[in-house]
């Protein structure tokens, strides 16, 4: 993964944000939570997608689940695997990013990875693969229909997953999307946050795909109103993935109810979650680590945060989805568009931005 420390941030630029962040304002602040990324450009055959993974825990041969819950504002997308999670509460294995028409292989690259990972698991016992593979679309700026993203794509950005920084912007999953008419893709942000005398981390990944210009809001500021050059659409078209990570101890209900704030997060920004827009949120915990169930005993026990205590993560959840679009934002570049050609999508005026928060 590259270091882009150097790089602007939105806190950077001077922006209010609330909250307090964890070291490196990432997802990977979360204890054991990893990002890998394959990025795919080639200008010559209209090339411009990727792959981004996550990896929840280190379990290299032990598979563990993560508990987790799931939560759909608008529906026109894809996340597999959710069918269990909200069935059972819980996923094995990695989350993938990637484009619309790339789902199929990914999840084929992503089973793979597991079935090699935990070799031991999977040669002995009925063991199945359900990996998380989750959607936007990026055909405007990449010819989607070619299908350049492949199974070994999906292994390479798992096998590059690791801690620290996470590049932002045009990068895996995150190379050919749009958000609010400007260039979008990747975005992370993390905080850190007290319930009953711990400290807790919770932060979120975004592939911000969605909105049109005239409803962007940067921390209350009519900003898509403020900038109206080079618009591209009329009516969204887009979507957005969010994954919240956290090291709170939350069971499976608490957890959905964690991902339903995404749309609070996302709302921050303007976006009403347009009809066309696939706007799929998913949050996982990576406390009360064991053993998958069918090799648990018939009695099991966890600990488990009261719900009445939790609206300090719910918010801080909101700030983390809020800030995680506008790095996104901040870290995108000029990049012409495919479909229809001779356009450009324009990177957000970081110096325009800079000036409205002064």
């Amino acid at each position: 993964m590259t270091d882009k420390s150097q790089n602007p941030r939105a806190r950077d630029l001077g922006l209010p944000f609330s909250g307090i962040t964890g070291p490196n304002n990432a997802i990977t602040d979360v204890a054991g939570v990893r990002v890998g990324f394959i990025t795919l450009t080639d200008a010559a055959i209209n090339l411009r997608s990727g792959v981004t993974a996550i990896v929840p825990r280190e379990d290299q041969n032990n598979p563990t689940p993560v508990w987790a819950g799931q939560y759909s504002l608008n529906g026109n997308g894809e996340m597999t695997g959710t069918h269990w999670i909200n069935d059972a509460g819980y996923f094995v294995g990695p989350i993938c990013i990637t484009n619309t028409h790339s789902v199929g292989m990914v999840h084929h690259g992503a089973t793979r990875w597991m079935i090699d990972r935990y070799q031991d698991y999977f040669k002995n016992e009925h063991a199945w693969a359900m990996p998380v593979v989750a959607e936007t679309y990026d055909g405007v700026l990449n010819d989607i229909n070619t299908q350049h993203v492949t199974s070994d794509h999906a292994i390479q950005a798992l096998n590059s997953a690791s801690p620290g920084p996470v590049e932002e912007g045009s990068v895996g999953g995150g190379n050919g999307m749009i958000c609010y008419e400007f260039k979008g893709g990747t975005g992370t942000s993390s905080r850190q946050i007290e319930i009953g005398g711990e400290i807790y981390t919770i932060a979120a990944l975004v592939q911000a795909n969605h909105g049109i210009r005239p409803w962007l809001n940067i921390l209350g500021k009519s900003v898509g109103k403020l900038m109206t050059e080079d618009r591209l659409q009329e009516q969204e078209t887009g979507s957005i993935i969010v994954i919240l990570a956290t090291d709170a101890p939350l069971s499976g209900l608490s957890l959905r109810q964690l991902a339903k704030r995404a749309a609070i997060g996302i709302g921050r920004g303007g976006s009403p979650g347009g009809n066309s827009s696939g706007d799929i949120f998913l949050a996982f915990s990576t406390a009360n680590a064991g053993p998958v169930p069918q090799k648990d005993t018939a009695l099991v026990s966890r600990v488990e945060l009261n719900n009445e205590f939790l609206d300090p993560l719910y918010l801080a959840a909101v700030e983390s989805i809020e800030e995680s679009v506008i790095n996104a934002l901040v870290a995108g570049e000029d990049v012409e568009t495919f479909k229809p050609s001779g356009k450009v999508c324009r990177a957000i005026d970081l110096k325009h931005l800079e000036r409205l928060f002064k």
